[in-house]
């Protein structure tokens, strides 16, 4: 929940998109003002940038002052720059009734049922920022420590690396409340009448503390042996979509990616196969072993003979001591494989991760990829994809219904299907996750 709250707010306060919202409250911590961070690798469903948290801050890196603190001048004041306060709220209500009634001689059967949701949120917000040039002047006093075991790392790996140099923080406690009710019924008229009724609901909140950031801004920093800077134009610009929707190729390319990065798990062993399903099916029912086992991976990434491959979750304990056992030039392409799946089940909810694990055990993972791919294909309605959906069972097209619609897509009375150019990215993430599951379960 936290995630929506602080992807509302980057969205609100700015819709370019150069806010990047964080998305574990155990982590804000480590995303303020000069906070050191590690940019994620790229991939075609995440364009906007996506960072990593490190544990250092940028006077952790730096050579002594000879005088007083020069970096703590930096944090902003009661002076001019001061911080500067917004308030965000938002309420949203839907309603929605249905009911069929099918006659089948001599019986008759009716259908019905109704759903509301509502979400509910006040924000108060205050933007912190250090302005760039008082950065430029700092690198005049204050030199990088080229010692610095995590510099001396990341200059090993040739990893780039960036300061936070502005944060939206909330000024008082904050709460976001979303709520769901549905009701069904059945009436049978057989020989004996017959009806049911159920309702469900549910109901979470999020308490946000006062001080906590939910989003900001990075720039990178330049490293070298006699002085460091910032670079003025970041890498990796992200592309300009144009108005009538991705280009085919920018689909060809997706697909060219996660097959690059997931061929290898359609080419594992029956044993290793198992055990890898076991965990993927393990991280999505629970977000926090994903994070777990998602930070496992970048540190076999990163430093495959340093990092330490243990937990505390008997459902990764196999995978790690399978891998802290294989040798070195087997367990980098299959850790990015993984790696690469796990970062497209972190773009996708709680909700549509136990849909798909509902579906993976329904075995109709390559139709929902096949679906996923007409839309990604095409911006205007398409009857493919209300032909694939036809063949679905009931129960299988509420899966797939559900998945769509929380990635974007719009499913249309006539049960065409249509997606806009801005949900692009969610359904890349869908279709990679997509991808990654039914290369671990082909043929087997």
């Amino acid at each position: 929940m936290f995630k929506k709250v602080t992807q509302k707010v980057a969205k609100q306060m700015d819709p370019k998109g150069e806010l990047v919202p964080v998305h574990s409250i155990s982590d804000q911590d480590h995303f303020r003002l000069l906070c050191l961070v590690r940019r994620k690798r790229k991939a075609r469903f995440r364009p906007l940038p996506s960072y990593r948290r490190t544990e250092y801050r940028l006077h952790d890196v730096l050579l002594p002052a000879e005088e007083k603190d020069s970096v703590e001048s930096l944090l902003p004041s009661t002076d001019s720059h001061s911080p500067r306060e917004f308030t965000t709220t938002g309420s949203i209500k839907d309603r929605v009734d249905g009911s069929l009634s099918i006659p089948i001689d001599p019986a008759e059967v009716e259908l019905g049922g109704a759903a509301s949701m509502s979400k509910q949120w006040h924000v108060k917000l205050e933007k912190k920022h250090i302005l760039v040039r008082k950065l430029e002047a700092l690198r005049e006093e204050r030199k990088i420590n080229m010692k610095h075991s995590f510099i001396e790392q990341l200059r090993k790996a040739r990893q780039n690396l960036y300061v936070i140099h502005e944060t939206i923080e909330t000024c008082e406690e904050a709460r976001y409340e979303e709520s769901t009710e549905a009701e069904a019924k059945l009436m049978a008229q057989l020989y004996a009448k017959f009806s049911a009724k159920g309702t469900t609901g549910s109901k979470q909140s999020i308490t946000i503390p006062r001080g906590c950031t939910l989003a900001f801004r990075a720039t990178q920093l330049t490293i070298g042996e006699a002085a460091w800077g910032i670079n003025h134009l970041p890498e990796n610009n992200q592309p300009t979509f144009v108005s009538d929707g991705f280009a085919h190729s920018e689909v060809d390319a997706l697909e060219k990616e996660v097959k690059e990065k997931c061929g290898i798990l359609s080419q594992l062993a029956d044993e290793l196969n198992v055990i890898i399903v076991k965990s993927i099916k393990a991280v999505m029912r629970d977000r926090n072993l994903l994070e777990e086992l998602t930070e496992k991976m970048e540190a076999v990434l990163d430093d495959s003979d340093k990092c330490e491959l243990t937990t505390q979750s008997p459902d990764l304990e196999v995978l790690l001591s399978t891998l802290r056992i294989s040798p070195r030039c087997d367990i980098l392409s299959l850790t990015e494989a993984i790696s690469y799946t796990l970062d497209a089940f972190s773009e996708l909810t709680q909700d549509q991760l136990l849909l798909l694990l509902e579906s993976l055990e329904g075995k109709i993972v390559p139709q929902q990829l096949k679906l996923v791919r007409s839309l990604l294909e095409q911006s205007a309605e398409l009857s493919t994809a209300a032909g694939l959906l036809s063949s679905f069972s009931e129960r299988q097209q509420q899966l797939t219904t559900a998945l769509l619609e929380r990635s974007g897509a719009e499913l249309r009375g006539s049960g065409a299907a249509v997606r806009r150019e801005e949900n692009f990215p969610s359904l890349a993430a869908l279709y990679a996750a997509l991808h990654a599951l039914r290369c671990l379960t082909a043929s087997r």
